[in-house]
């Protein structure tokens, strides 16, 4: 019984370190805004400060629906753009083809018309293909910022509702 008993101790131990190394680590975050001090100003001992914010932990996890422990780093670097349009190059020069074709017809070559419309057109789709790319890319440096956003308030939700908690056990926190 009494191993069982250490057992149950040391994951609790366990878990509390995973915990702690969680919110100072956490993702998105600065390390002076994820990095929580606490003081046990009323004495407790280890083993109490081990309960009390194990305790503390699933409650501020109950309250705002974050948990620091399953979070899952972000990478600010990750770009993943949807796949460009194909086919604007050839596209743009089978339309510049026929327009250049048309032109051509009219001043008596149509197959230099067309050659040099073909050209024309499928510069015109290369640069919107570009910009589409530009967009994609800018889009997802949004979404990146917008996700990290979240996260941080996640983290200091749950970090505010830890404090309480522990505050209201006796501790000091900073």
């Amino acid at each position: 019984m009494k191993s069982a008993q250490v057992d149950g101790q040391a994951l609790r131990r366990i878990a509390l370190i995973t915990i702690i190394v969680a919110c100072v680590l956490a993702p998105g975050s600065s390390r002076s805004q994820s990095q929580m001090y606490i003081y046990p100003a009323k004495g407790q001992t280890q083993q109490q400060q081990d309960q009390d914010r194990y305790q503390c932990h699933t409650w501020a996890v109950q309250q705002t629906g974050f948990d620091p422990s399953r979070a899952y780093p972000s990478n600010p670097n990750y770009y993943d753009p949807q796949p460009a349009r194909s086919g604007q190059v050839v596209r743009g020069a089978a339309g510049g083809a026929a327009l250049g074709a048309i032109g051509g017809a009219i001043g008596g070559d149509a197959g230099k018309g067309a050659a040099i419309g073909a050209g024309v057109g499928a510069g015109a789709g290369a640069l919107r293909r570009r910009q589409d790319r530009k967009q994609q890319q800018a889009s997802a440096q949004q979404q990146q910022q917008a996700q990290a956003q979240a996260q941080n308030a996640q983290v200091q939700g749950y970090q505010r509702a830890m404090a309480a908690c522990l505050q209201g056990r006796g501790y000091t926190v900073n």
